[in-house]
């Protein structure tokens, strides 16, 4: 929904109007007198968060029209959030410790300032000269759909598409979206072989790291026992490694498609996932980072593709859109990784090391299922 809305109405004008809602939502955390209302602030900076990763891809979309200029960016965008997840667990880590975990909320507030700021002199304004009309409807069944499989993993341990509400939430989302002439999400994209292969990417990839991220940080901290400033410490090779391939991946697949990149990614996935099964609470530290390292690569590397693919098929006017589908496959993979090894795994990591395998060895398969000539044609398009 707010990619659709940034077409409409202006996609500088939808970033800015997420900054404020993510600011008024950690404000909110800040000051939240209970877990009830903590996770209701959540949700508002959740809302605003939305509006934030899938409308500045469609900004660099509109800004950059050159193919590899555009993908040049995307590389350099990923490679910020890379950074982004190196310095994320440090500085929260360290304003824990020192000043208790309300401050990882109070510290985005000046972020959220400098960014108006800076989206006010730079950003230009963008929006679709034929904006499609929104989907009420297929934006509550899509919630229905994730929502629900999301809590029945967490509850059950197991997928559950085949309850009556997710089940038929999903039914009714590809029946209803098959019959509106423009429809939230349109089923028809995923007759698209790179389409399909590079959002199922983004789901298995994520979820992969997602899985990861929230049990990596237990097996440091409840099975070697190291504080939470250290075990941030602990995941800034991850981050670094992201952001310094991330813009690799980007003239990778400018110059060359992208499906090598996928490949690595997927195979990096594999042998991480192979490397975590053998970690235990006395295995040495470097070892432990040399596993994780294996995740970096693979995180690193995958974004630049999965945004070409999805967003090389579509018209212009449809930046925002196509952005948000990206996007969204990798919010979806991150909740579905927390939510299987939460239900699945303890803080060892070798539930989640057989999970990143399987997930790694399904990115080799989509890609090379994927038809090459396929994948050249929709990168050159724009």
């Amino acid at each position: 929904m707010a990619g659709s809305f940034a077409d409409r109405f202006g996609r500088r004008r939808a970033f800015r109007l997420g900054l404020v809602v993510f600011g008024l939502g950690s404000l909110a955390c800040s000051l939240a007198p209970g877990i009830g209302w903590l996770i209701a602030a959540r949700a508002l900076q959740a809302a605003g968060g939305t509006m934030l990763n899938p409308v500045a891809m469609a900004i660099i979309v509109t800004t950059f029209t050159d193919h590899a200029e555009r993908m040049r960016a995307i590389g350099v965008f990923s490679g910020v959030s890379g950074l982004a997840l190196a310095v994320g667990p440090i500085v929260g880590g360290a304003l824990v410790d020192g000043f208790g975990w309300r401050s990882v909320f109070t510290v985005n507030l000046p972020i959220v300032a400098a960014a108006l700021v800076g989206t006010a002199l730079f950003v230009p304004e963008s929006r679709a000269a034929r904006p499609r009309r929104f989907d009420p409807v297929g934006q509550a069944l899509v919630c229905l759909v994730l929502g629900g499989t999301a809590y029945g993993i967490i509850e059950t341990g197991a997928l559950s598409w085949t309850t009556p509400v997710v089940g038929g939430a999903l039914l009714c989302l590809v029946r209803y979206e098959s019959r509106r002439a423009e429809p939230l999400l349109d089923p028809r994209l995923f007759r698209n072989p790179p389409f399909s292969a590079a959002i199922g990417t983004a789901v298995l990839s994520l979820c992969g790291f997602g899985a990861f991220l929230f049990v990596s940080t237990l097996y440091l901290q409840e099975v070697r026992g190291l504080p939470p400033l250290r075990a941030g410490l602990c995941l800034l090779p991850v981050g670094v490694l992201i952001a310094l391939l991330s813009p690799i991946s980007g003239r990778l697949v400018a110059g060359r498609g992208p499906r090598p990149p996928l490949l690595i990614s997927g195979a990096a996935l594999t042998m991480a996932g192979a490397a975590s099964l053998g970690l235990g609470p006395d295995t040495p530290l470097a070892v432990v980072l040399a596993a994780f390292l294996l995740f970096g690569v693979s995180q690193g590397i995958v974004n630049p593709p999965v945004n070409n693919a999805a967003v090389a098929g579509m018209p212009i006017a449809m930046a925002g859109v196509a952005a948000s589908l990206a996007t969204t496959g990798r919010q979806v993979g991150i909740t579905l990784g927390v939510a299987i090894s939460g239900a699945l795994a303890g803080p060892d990591l070798i539930d989640v090391g057989w999970l990143a395998v399987a997930l790694g060895l399904g990115v080799c398969a989509l890609t090379a299922l994927s038809p090459a000539a396929v994948h050249h044609s929709l990168s050159e398009k724009h």
